[in-house]
């Protein structure tokens, strides 16, 4: 629902950005209006008995506020749960695309629940501290997948570690998927497990490692 409402600009009026203004205010008219339209398409979104719950609340901030505090300590117990599997999911035998889809699915459900703090500061930061979070965050995905993958991507885990910096995700992913495809060439299709060959030449390698 939070994606929905940034995408139509209309997130400030349930995070308190947008101030009430008063009812001789010339934009009093076109900020109800606003308000009418944002608490419709939350409770459109609601099941029916927690939408029977909302009925009375009018107010879009106020609607907001109600369920985040109905609903965010259940919220907590499903983080605890998406670490657990983020943590312990492996590829078995699916295709590398289809273990990348149910990790970047664990992933961004995570970032819904607990996304990276934003920094307040009111001159521009330049300390870069939530870049360096967020490519922390990167790295723990990049290693989580990359030990749920098969004995016979070994070969690619290690030349992926020893990379430095380490890739990004998509570009990390795409290393990976270009590596699935020769080990299906080679085998004939027979075998999409069986132990791979480095992705990079000798020369490319040694400069990957050193």
């Amino acid at each position: 629902m939070k994606r929905a409402l940034l995408s139509k600009n209309k997130y400030k009026f349930v995070n308190g950005e947008i101030l009430e203004p008063l009812c001789n205010d010339v934009k009093y008219e076109a900020r109800e209006r606003c308000n009418v339209t944002v608490v419709s398409w939350i409770t459109r979104s609601l099941n029916t008995q927690i939408e029977q719950s909302t009925v009375y609340i009018d107010n879009a901030k106020d609607l907001w506020k109600d369920l985040e505090e109905r609903f965010s300590k259940g919220s907590h117990f499903r983080i605890s749960d998406l670490l657990q599997e983020i943590n312990s999911i492996k590829q078995g035998e699916k295709s590398i695309n289809e273990y990348y889809i149910d990790s970047k699915t664990l992933w961004e459900e995570l970032d819904s629940l607990h996304p990276l703090p934003a920094c307040t500061c009111k001159s521009k930061c330049t300390c870069n501290v939530i870049k360096t979070i967020a490519g922390y965050r990167e790295l723990e995905r990049i290693m989580c997948f990359l030990k749920g993958l098969e004995e016979s991507y070994n070969i690619v885990k290690t030349q992926v570690i020893f990379m430095d910096p380490l890739p990004g995700v998509n570009r990390f992913f795409s290393l990976v998927l270009q590596q699935e495809r020769h080990l299906n060439e080679n085998s004939g299709y027979k075998n999409p497990h069986q132990q791979c060959q480095p992705i990079w030449s000798k020369d490319e390698r040694k400069e990957q490692w050193y």
